[in-house]
C-alpha cells in the first residue's frame, strides 16, 4: 500500500513483475469468488436471515471491492512505476481504497468474532438481543465509520497515518483473539455439559438445546477459521505499518509490496473458505453458478 525505493533497479523490475504475475489470478478469483458468494445470498431467502451470513455478506461486498477497484489501481501503479512514469494521484487513490476496504473487512471480521462469542455467552436471549436489523445498522455504522476516519487521517499526516493504522489493526487482531479464547472455554464447557445430559433421560427440551448449542459452536468455529487466515495475511502488514510510524524504512520496497499482496491474497481465500465451511452457502453458490453457466 506504500510505495519506496529499491536500492537496485534490476531487483525493483524483478519484484514489481513478479507481484503483477501474482495479483491478477487472485483478483480475477476475488471477483468471481465473491460475486457468487453475493448472488447466492441475495437469490436464497433462507441465508439472509442469519446475522452471521450477513456478516460474512458484509465481507465479501468489501473483498469483491477489492478485486474490482483496489487490486487493478495497484497494478496499474506498480506498472507504471516499472516505467518510471509515477501517477501520484493513482497511487494516493490505490492506497486509500486499500486501507479503506481492507479495513471494513478486519472490522466486519471483529463484530462477527464478537457476535458469535455473544451467541455462545446468551445462546437463549440471543435472538432478541441480537437482531437482523441491528447487525444491519452495525454493518452500516461499520463502512461509514472506516470511511470517514480513512478519507480524514490518509492526506492529514502519512507517518501519523500508518501509526495510528498499524495500532488499529493490532487492536481488534487483540479483540478478536480475546473473543474466540473467550469462545474456546464456552465450547468446551457446553461439551461437558451436553455429555452429561447425554447421559441422562434427555427431555425434548434438552435434545433442541443441544442441537442449539451444537449449531452456534460449529458457527463459531467456522467464523474462528476465517479469523486464521485474516491473522496471517494483515500480520506482515501490520508490523511493517507499525515500524513506518516509529522508524525509517525508506529501503523496504520489497516488504511492503510483499505484505500488500498477502493482505489482496486474503479477499480470494474468504470466498472459497465460506463454500468450504458453510454447507448451505456452498449449495446456494453451486445452484447460482449453474443456472448461470447453462444460461
Amino acid at each position: 500500500m506504500s510505495k519506496y525505493t529499491f536500492q537496485n533497479r534490476d531487483d525493483q523490475e524483478i519484484m514489481i513483475t513478479v507481484n503483477c504475475v501474482l495479483n491478477v489470478p487472485l483478483m480475477l478469483v476475488a471477483i468471481v469468488g465473491n460475486s457468487l458468494i453475493i448472488l447466492a445470498v441475495l437469490k436464497t431467502p433462507c441465508l439472509r436471515r442469519a446475522t452471521s451470513l450477513n456478516l460474512l455478506c458484509s465481507l465479501a461486498v468489501s473483498d469483491l471491492l477489492v478485486g474490482l477497484l483496489v487490486q487493478p489501481l495497484y497494478i496499474a501503479d506498480e506498472l507504471k512505476t516499472l516505467v518510471n512514469a509515477e501517477d501520484q494521484l493513482l497511487h494516493h487513490l490505490s492506497g486509500m481504497l486499500g486501507f479503506f476496504l481492507c479495513g471494513v473487512s478486519l472490522n466486519t471480521m471483529t463484530v462477527a468474532s464478537l457476535d458469535r462469542m455473544f451467541a455462545l455467552l446468551y445462546h437463549l436471549r440471543y435472538a432478541t438481543l441480537v437482531s437482523e436489523s441491528r447487525i444491519k445498522y452495525i454493518i452500516l455504522f461499520v463502512w461509514l465509520s472506516t470511511l470517514i476516519l480513512t478519507s480524514a487521517l490518509y492526506f492529514w499526516n502519512k507517518f501519523i497515518f500508518h501509526l495510528i493504522s498499524g495500532f488499529f489493526i493490532t487492536i481488534c487482531l487483540v479483540v478478536c483473539t480475546a473473543s474466540y479464547i473467550r469462545i474456546y472455554f464456552i465450547a468446551r464447557r457446553h461439551q461437558a455439559q451436553i455429555q452429561i445430559v447425554h447421559q441422562a433421560i434427555a427431555e425434548n427440551s434438552d435434545t433442541s438445546k443441544r442441537k442449539l448449542t451444537a449449531r452456534t459452536i460449529k458457527s463459531a468455529m467456522n467464523t474462528f477459521i476465517f479469523y486464521i487466515f485474516l491473522i496471517l495475511c494483515y500480520v506482515p502488514q501490520v508490523i511493517l505499518l507499525i515500524m513506518f510510524g516509529t522508524m525509517s524504512v525508506k529501503y523496504w520496497r520489497a516488504e511492503w509490496t510483499f505484505a500488500s499482496t498477502v493482505i489482496h491474497m486474503n479477499s480470494s481465500i474468504n470466498p472459497i473458505l465460506y463454500c468450504w465451511r458453510l454447507r448451505g452457502l456452498r449449495e446456494a453458490v453451486i445452484h447460482v453458478a449453474k443456472r448461470i453457466i447453462f444460461r
